[in-house]
């Protein structure tokens, strides 16, 4: 069993950046890959960010933020990180940490095995 809790989110300008993190419970942690989503209000569909492998050795990035997002993770410390840089108001969303031991699941985000409870990123213009 694997718990995830998000933190990190807020309201930011334009331009401005963020760093979430998501906190993973028990011992197997590093046995997993780790994504981040995200979901705006109406779209039942949570939208593909980011995903790393369970090494931190290959990451995959959606092309809405290429260039600007970065995921990272800690395994000493059971957590992942996603640094948003350059924010959009369409970036505008609550954001989900997942954990998945098959890392072609966080692509899609189909039948994933742990999800975090979200946290909400919210960018003016």
């Amino acid at each position: 069993q694997v718990q995830l809790v998000e933190s990190g989110g807020g309201l930011v300008q334009a331009g401005g950046s963020l760093r979430l993190s998501c906190a993973a419970s028990g011992r197997t942690f590093s046995s997993y890959a780790m994504g981040w989503f995200r979901q705006t209000p109406g779209k039942v569909r949570r939208e593909f960010v980011a995903t790393i492998s369970a090494s931190g050795g290959s990451t995959l990035y959606s092309d809405s933020v290429k260039g600007r997002f970065t995921i990272s993770r800690d395994n000493a410390e059971n957590t992942v990180y996603l640094q948003m840089n350059s924010l959009k108001p369409e970036d505008t969303a609550v954001y989900y940490c997942a954990a998945d031991r098959i890392v072609s699941r966080l692509r899609t985000g189909f039948n994933v095995d742990y999800w975090g409870q979200g946290t909400q990123v919210t960018v003016s213009s």
